[in-house]
């Protein structure tokens, strides 16, 4: 499921360049296939570590498709031999944020409630989720980019605080709605260890029980050249220490410190282990957490 080729044998589908195949990811790095849904591009917030400022040459301002072009796509991908043999999810938050345009969402969610195969994946900083909590959808999942306070104040410029996108989850969630989470980028900032156990309580003490997040995928930040060039501000690229084929990152030993610090936290506050992953890591890393690679249950796939 989610885009993993079992018995079909064509070359994947890319839908008029609206749902392509995300499949870019260096050997070493373990990031499983997934589908994208690329209804537009670009972040209205101003996070200093965006990566969509490197893949934007430095332009990552909201710009749309035109959205009965969009709608056409997703039916065509619907209608498509591999769609209709293999369940998926389609990630409408990886060139940008999904909540960025509700309106335009909106729309593309009720597309996704015509069927009941595939679902659509919202990935977002944003606590526009009005028209999602006034009208429940089957076929919508909805990921939310966490991070500390302090964190938020140094590099997420523009986005609602974390508190404002915990409650915009439990919204989300108590109207029914498969949630997920992702802590990404974890800095190491002064007393982080402090800073990111009062997020995991906050998170996971807001949502009720039995509504908590389906999963939790980690990650430590990823300096891509192109994204460093074109931040403003690079103070946040002070904790490289090595480099890797996904752009720079923190000392492995950093980061092996930073997981199982998580990993036991959430463990402590009742969050099943199994369902916390990492993105975007090395496959040296996942066997050093003795983790399992091929039983990855990250962010974008099913």
């Amino acid at each position: 499921m989610g885009g993993v080729i079992s018995v079909y044998q064509e070359p994947i589908p890319n839908i008029d360049g609206i749902v392509t195949y995300f499949n870019k990811t260096p050997r070493d790095i373990v990031c499983p296939h997934f589908w994208e849904l690329r209804w537009a591009f670009g972040c209205p917030y101003d996070c200093d570590y965006c990566y969509l400022r490197g893949t934007g040459w430095g332009n990552k301002d909201p710009r749309y498709r035109p959205i009965d072009r969009v709608l056409r796509a997703i039916q065509k991908a619907f209608d498509h031999k591999y769609f209709v043999e293999n369940p998926c999810i389609f990630n409408s938050g990886e060139l940008s944020d999904s909540l960025m345009n509700p309106s335009r969402m909106e729309q593309i969610a009720e597309k996704f409630e015509e069927q009941g195969k595939h679902k659509l994946l919202l990935l977002t900083k944003s606590n526009n989720v009005m028209f999602l909590v006034e009208k429940p959808r089957k076929q919508t999942v909805v990921s939310f980019s966490l991070n500390a306070p302090e964190v938020w104040k140094r590099w997420e410029h523009r986005t609602p605080s974390p508190e404002k996108r915990i409650e915009a989850a439990r919204m989300v969630s108590e109207a029914g709605y498969e949630v997920r989470v992702r802590v990404d980028p974890i800095f190491p900032i002064e007393d982080w260890q402090r800073h990111y156990q009062d997020l995991l309580y906050v998170l996971l003490s807001e949502i009720p029980k039995g509504k908590d997040p389906e999963r939790i995928t980690l990650g430590t930040p990823r300096g891509l050249q192109k994204t460093i060039a074109y931040s403003k501000n690079q103070s946040w690229t002070k904790y490289f220490e090595e480099y890797s084929k996904w752009g720079k990152k923190l000392s492995s030993s950093q980061r092996k410190e930073i997981y199982l610090f998580f990993c036991d936290k959430l463990g402590e506050l009742g969050f099943d282990k199994s369902r916390i992953s990492l993105c975007k890591e090395t496959d040296l890393m996942w066997k050093e957490l003795g983790m399992d690679r091929t039983r990855c249950r990250c962010n974008c796939i099913w």
